[in-house]
């Protein structure tokens, strides 16, 4: 019997004859980092905006996720209509998948906010490195080699904003990707039984001029799965300082602390502590994000944005 060095590839035995791009990212920070999440949140800052994460998981254990993105996204000149790019970079164990995607919203201008329905669409490069995987049978010729695969997918959104709340429906991977595990070719092809259905939301509460109260939560649901649910709350100081708390249903607490550092730049830094059975073979979660603002018209200065 293949003894296994890295806990996670059991998980990655299980996908890799199946469906490898099923296993959405999570992030703790995600109500600053949407678009990958949600295709019609492009130009819901009203200038172009990038943003940056870095999410190190389950700090210890072997073969633990590590994420990385970027994206960035503008309204064009009528404010109707707004396009987008998502990036990231995605490594669970020996699996390793690189995301582009290309986005596209149509902004409808509403008395007290805007509605916008976003499609995205991109290549998904799947690698497997099986040659770093150790057995216990010397020369097995199971795990040589280093699979890799080119996949298309795409995304849709809805999403309704306003500046005080905002709240967004979204299936952001809607192909099924698959190997072949005889000829290591690709099947794709739409299984609505497979899609990740992400619902998402905040609003933003003003106690007084120097303190408001953020309230966000958002729930991933998948067929055969349990729901995964994100409660938040934060506080804003000053417009400056957010300094918060993440709960996320039988898996995690997280700790968040965000500067906007002036109009246009924030950074901000998550630490989760998980509390599943997970937390006996690992140290807590890491997530860094860095966002700006971008201004073209001197008259027209941004102002700090709470989602």
């Amino acid at each position: 019997m293949k003894f296994i060095k890295h806990i996670t590839l059991f998980m990655f035995l299980l996908g890799t004859s199946e469906a490898f791009a099923q296993f959405e990212p999570q992030f703790t920070q995600y109500m600053f980092n949407e678009t990958f999440i949600n295709p019609a949140y492009a130009g819901s800052r009203d200038h172009a905006s990038v943003t940056a994460a870095y999410r190190n998981q389950w700090v210890g254990m072997d073969g633990a996720p590590k994420t990385q993105t970027f994206s960035g996204h503008m309204p064009l000149k009528n404010q109707k209509s707004a396009f987008g790019l998502a990036i990231m970079n995605d490594e669970i164990s020996v699996i390793h998948d690189f995301y582009v995607f290309g986005t596209y919203a149509y902004r409808i201008h509403l008395p007290k906010g805007n509605f916008s329905m976003g499609i995205q669409g991109g290549l998904v490069n799947h690698q497997e490195k099986l040659g770093d995987v150790k057995t216990q049978d010397i020369g097995d010729n199971t795990f040589l080699g280093t699979p890799k695969i080119t996949v298309p997918n795409t995304g849709f959104g809805i999403y309704y904003n306003h500046p005080n709340a905002y709240i967004g429906i979204s299936i952001p991977r809607m192909i099924t990707n698959k190997v072949d595990p005889g000829t290591s070719k690709s099947i794709n092809n739409i299984n609505i039984e497979n899609w990740h259905y992400f619902i998402m939301g905040g609003y933003v509460h003003p106690i007084n001029d120097g303190l408001k109260i953020k309230a966000t939560f958002m729930a991933k649901a998948v067929k055969g799965a349990p729901i995964s649910t994100d409660i938040g709350t934060h506080l804003l100081f000053n417009e400056t300082i957010w300094v918060g708390a993440n709960y996320r249903i039988k898996d995690s607490w997280a700790a968040l602390l965000s500067m906007q550092i002036n109009k246009q730049l924030r950074i901000g830094y998550s630490f989760d502590y998980t509390i599943s059975e997970l937390k006996r073979v690992n140290t807590g979660t890491h997530e860094i994000t860095i966002g700006y603002d971008f201004s073209f018209d001197k008259n027209n200065v941004v102002t700090p944005r709470y989602f």
